[in-house]
C-alpha cells in the first residue's frame, strides 16, 4: 500500500493498492479509480455507530474500496481550497478532529463521535458539542480549509484560538473557552465574546481560513 498527496490549493490523496487491500472513505468521497476495485457501502460498525458519525458531520454510511488486483490507484479530492493532513496512527492512538474533516483512511481506522461535556465550550467554543474521534491503527487523511499551523504545547501551556479555527488535536489536549476581557475589546475588537483555549500537553493543528469565516466575509462584502 502506497499513498501520496498531490496538488496545491485543491489537493487530493492517491492510494496505490495491491489485491485484497482496502481503503475507507466518507460517502461520496471518491474522485477517480482504476478498473479493479470492489466498492461496498456499509455503516462500518452498525447503525448506531453510523448515527454517531452523522452527528459528528459525516454520513451514516461509508464506502470501502477493495483492490481486486495489484497496483491499482484510487483518488480522493478535498472539497474546498486548503490542505490535506496525513496521520499514521499506532494501535489505540487517537486524534480529535473538527466535524466534516475526515476524508479517507485505511479500513483499520475507527471514526466515532466525540461529545464534549462542558456546556460552555459546546455552546460558545466555535467547534460545537460534537467533534470526531479518530483511532488507529492505520493511516488517515483529513481535509483542512486554508493553510495549517502546527503547535506543540507543553504541559500547562495554553494557546488561545478564535472560534472555528481548531482543526485537530491529540487527545491529551484540553479544550475550553475563555471570555474576552474588557468591554471595549468585546464591543469593538472584532473577536466576539469568547475565545477557544487549548491547554497542553499535546499537539494542535490550526487552520488559517475556516470555510464558515470565508462565507461570512463573502456575505458581508456582497451587502456593501
Amino acid at each position: 500500500m502506497e499513498t501520496k498527496i498531490i496538488g496545491d490549493t485543491l489537493p487530493a490523496v492517491v492510494w496505490k493498492l495491491n489485491k485484497g487491500e482496502t481503503v475507507l472513505s466518507e460517502n461520496g468521497g471518491m474522485s477517480w479509480m482504476d478498473d479493479g476495485f470492489e466498492m461496498k457501502t456499509t455503516t462500518n460498525g452498525g447503525i448506531m455507530k453510523g448515527v454517531g458519525r452523522a452527528l459528528a458531520g459525516e454520513s451514516i454510511f461509508m464506502n470501502t474500496y477493495t483492490a481486486t488486483k495489484d497496483n491499482v490507484e484510487i483518488g480522493f479530492s478535498s472539497c474546498f481550497p486548503g490542505q490535506i493532513l496525513e496521520y499514521d496512527l499506532q494501535q489505540g492512538e487517537t486524534i480529535i478532529a473538527q466535524k466534516r474533516s475526515f476524508l479517507c483512511s485505511q479500513n483499520t481506522i475507527d471514526v466515532a463521535m466525540k461529545f464534549r461535556k462542558k456546556i460552555g465550550a459546546g455552546f460558545f467554543g466555535g467547534e460545537g458539542f460534537i467533534m470526531q474521534k479518530i483511532t488507529g491503527p492505520g493511516k488517515v487523511f483529513l481535509e483542512v480549509d486554508g493553510a495549517v499551523v502546527k503547535r506543540e504545547l507543553q504541559a500547562g501551556e495554553k494557546l488561545k484560538v478564535d472560534n472555528g479555527y481548531v482543526v485537530a488535536m491529540t487527545d491529551s489536549v484540553q479544550l475550553d473557552i475563555e471570555t474576552v476581557k474588557g468591554v471595549k475589546n468585546i464591543l469593538f475588537g472584532g473577536e466576539g465574546l469568547f475565545l477557544t483555549t487549548l491547554q497542553g500537553p499535546g499537539t494542535v493543528w490550526i487552520q488559517t481560513m475556516p470555510v464558515s469565516k470565508l462565507i461570512s466575509l463573502i456575505g458581508y462584502n456582497s451587502q456593501r
